[in-house]
């Protein structure tokens, strides 16, 4: 008799945030910096989605970037544990994912960029976190388990197929599935088309001006978040939130309203040890967008669609 597990239990991780917390800290501030590359040489797209970071099937991807006549990449490498540079003019610099502060990392990816003619200056330190120690100067944050890396890559990998599959039933103005560096979240936006009241920021040493651009316009957004819960959680939220939507039921029985944090949550775990985690992720993301976009009067049947509408014709 097999003593394997499940498939679905192997292709969804567990990871306890106590057990990589450190690591995780350490890798949301690199993500951080390899970031704020990407914003300092892409030019400005609504919402701030010119500076994310995008699962690939490696890692962490910024995918190309714009530097005078060429373009490079730059991706965090979770299988083999490096930082891999790669421009269109073939040239390449590669350095360790390991423990190490973030001083020095900051350190090696600007001298490797230096190396690439791809000379970068970035703002000095962090956003959304607070204390926010300057790059150069943090040497507090250093750890690195390449494990629990790659395990948290395997998260954001299947994270990501679903998010994916949730994202092809919309046909209205709706982001990619990135990661944002500030938070360290990987998200999916839905817009309803209308304009949205300013938001008042107030997101640690990240200026309002900031949320101001990503929340210009009504949104249902939907995400992986690698805390909030014993394995992390997946949210979702809207703004601005419409009256009445905590009372909504939504799917599955495990997630709930959170009144501190403003939005749903289901804890990651109960999508890994689910008996169908698919469906039981797509439940929530379906039935927390319907709250919003029922409370909020969006004009769904403009707005939505059949991903299969064509495959009679195929």
């Amino acid at each position: 008799m097999s003593t394997e597990a499940p498939e679905s239990e192997r292709a969804w991780p567990r990871l306890r945030v106590e057990d990589w917390t450190a690591t995780r800290d350490t890798l949301h501030l690199w993500t951080q910096i390899v970031g704020k590359i990407r914003l300092t040489h892409a030019p400005l797209v609504n919402h701030w989605w010119q500076v994310t970071l995008y699962v690939s099937p490696r890692g962490l991807t910024t995918g190309s970037i714009p530097a005078a006549h060429r373009l490079f990449e730059i991706e965090f490498d979770f299988i083999d544990h490096n930082l891999r540079i790669r421009s269109s003019d073939g040239g390449e610099r590669t350095f360790r994912l390991e423990a190490k502060p973030v001083a020095q990392f900051h350190a090696e990816t600007l001298q490797a960029l230096r190396g690439l003619g791809l000379d970068t200056e970035i703002s000095s330190g962090p956003n959304e976190v607070d204390p926010a120690i300057p790059f150069a100067e943090d040497t507090e944050h250093a750890s690195y388990d390449p494990d629990a890396a790659r395990l948290f890559w395997e998260q954001l990998v299947q994270a990501h197929r679903v998010m994916g599959e949730f994202r092809s039933h919309f046909t209205g103005k709706v982001s990619p599935v990135h990661l944002f560096w500030g938070s360290l979240d990987l998200a999916c936006t839905r817009f309803s088309g209308r304009e949205a009241p300013e938001h008042p920021g107030g997101a640690p040493n990240c200026g309002d001006w900031v949320m101001v651009e990503g929340y210009s316009h009504e949104l249902s957004s939907c995400g992986f978040w690698p805390g909030g819960g014993d394995e992390g959680a997946f949210y979702a939220y809207a703004y601005p939130e419409p009256e009445g939507i905590a009372d909504d039921p939504v799917r599955p029985d495990a997630a709930y309203y959170s009144p501190e944090n403003g939005q749903f949550l289901l804890p990651y775990e109960a999508v890994r040890t689910a008996e169908d985690p698919d469906q039981t992720l797509l439940d929530f993301l379906h039935t927390t967008y319907i709250a919003a976009a029922d409370r909020g009067n969006w004009d769904r049947v403009r707005l939505e669609g059949d991903p299969s509408r064509w495959n009679h014709l195929r």
